[in-house]
C-alpha cells in the first residue's frame, strides 16, 4: 500500500486553477521530487497534502485513509518560509518541537544531541538562536522536521540559502532518512538535487503534470543532441537539415548543436559531415540533464511525458 497517494486532486482560487488533477503515490523509503516553476502550485499541493488546504475535488490518502490530525505525528513538513523562537536556545528549541511531535522529554533530548552532532552544532547547542547564522539557524529547522523521525517527510524548497556544504550535508540527510524508512517529498528549483536524489519526479507547470516518470525517462525525453565544432555553416548539409533542430550554441561561434530525429544517430550524422567535407574540430554527445529536460518539459506547451501514478 502506497504511504501516500493523490488521486485527480483539484484547487481554485476564484477564477485560477492553482493545480489540476493531480495523481501520484509514493511508496515507503522513495525519494520523490516535486518540480516546477514559480506559480507552478507545488506549495498549493503541500498544502492539501497536509491538510492546511482543502481540495476542491480528488482525494488525498494516508496509508490508504483520508488524512486526519492524528497522523501529523508521523507526517513533518519544512516550509519555504521559516521561523524560530529566536531567544531559545538550539537544544531547547528542538526538544520543544520534538514534544510537540509527541516524543518524551529524554527520547527529544537524545535526538536533538545526535541531530546537533550530524549538523556539526553541538559546541553551540546552548547558544540563542539570535547568535546563529542564517546557514546555522536553517540546520536547526531541517532538524525540527527531523526529529520525530517521520514515515513522510515534506520539504518546500530545502536547499534554499544553504551553501554548497550544508547543501550536501542536507542531502546525506535526505539519504540516510529515506534509507531508514522514511519517504522524502521534496520541492526544488535547484535541478542538480532532485537529479541526484530522486527515484521519481513530477514536474508541473501551471497546475498541470507535465511529466511523471524516473529522471532517466525524464532526461530521455530532451532528445539526442551533438555538439559540433566548425568554421562552416553546418546548416546546409543534406541530413543535418533533416535534424530536428540545428543552432548555434551560445558559448562560442563555431559550435551548434544538432538534435536529432528519431531516425537518426550520432554515427548518421558524422557520416554526413565526413561525406560533405564539414571541418569538425569536434564532435560530441554531451549527457542531458535534469536541467536540460526541465527546461525541453516545463517550455513546451504540450505534455511531452506522463505517466500513471
Amino acid at each position: 500500500m502506497p504511504i501516500l497517494a493523490l488521486n485527480n486532486v483539484s484547487k481554485s482560487f476564484g477564477n485560477k486553477i492553482a493545480v489540476r488533477d493531480l495523481s501520484f503515490s509514493l511508496q515507503t523509503g522513495e525519494i520523490f521530487g516535486f518540480l516546477g516553476g514559480n506559480g507552478a502550485g507545488k506549495t498549493t499541493s503541500l498544502r492539501m497534502i497536509l491538510n492546511i488546504a482543502t481540495p476542491d475535488s480528488g482525494k488525498i490518502e494516508f496509508f490508504g485513509k483520508p488524512i486526519q490530525p492524528e497522523h501529523l505525528h508521523n507526517i513533518s513538513f519544512l516550509p519555504e518560509e521559516r521561523g524560530l523562537y529566536r531567544n531559545m536556545t538550539a537544544i531547547d528549541t528542538l526538544v520543544y518541537f520534538g514534544r510537540l511531535k509527541g516524543l518524551t522529554r529524554n527520547d527529544a533530548l537524545q535526538r536533538a544531541k545526535s541531530i546537533l552532532n550530524r549538523f556539526g552544532l553541538s559546541a553551540e547547542s546552548q547558544k540563542k538562536l539570535t547568535e546563529f547564522s542564517k546557514g546555522m539557524a536553517q540546520k536547526v529547522q531541517i532538524g525540527i522536521a527531523l526529529i520525530n523521525e517521520p514515515k513522510l517527510l515534506i520539504l518546500d524548497e530545502p536547499f534554499s540559502g544553504l551553501d554548497p556544504i550544508n547543501q550536501t550535508v542536507l542531502e546525506d540527510e535526505i539519504l540516510c532518512a529515506a534509507q531508514n524508512g522514511t519517504t522524502v517529498l521534496f520541492s526544488t528549483h535547484i535541478m542538480q538535487h532532485a537529479e541526484r536524489l530522486s527515484q521519481r519526479i513530477l514536474i508541473l507547470k501551471q497546475g498541470e503534470t507535465r511529466f511523471h516518470g524516473t529522471v532517466a525517462e525524464a532526461l530521455r525525453s530532451v532528445g539526442n543532441t551533438v555538439m559540433l565544432t566548425t568554421t562552416a555553416n553546418p546548416t546546409s548539409i543534406p541530413g543535418i537539415t533533416r535534424a530536428e533542430c540545428v543552432s548555434q550554441d551560445s558559448s562560442g561561434w563555431n559550435r551548434w548543436a544538432v538534435t536529432l530525429g528519431p531516425e537518426q544517430s550520432p554515427s548518421d550524422l558524422l557520416l554526413y559531415c565526413t561525406q560533405n567535407a564539414l571541418p569538425l574540430t569536434a564532435f560530441e554527445q554531451p549527457r542531458p540533464t535534469l536541467h536540460d529536460a526541465f527546461i525541453h518539459i516545463a517550455g513546451n506547451a504540450a505534455s511531452p511525458v506522463s505517466k500513471a501514478a
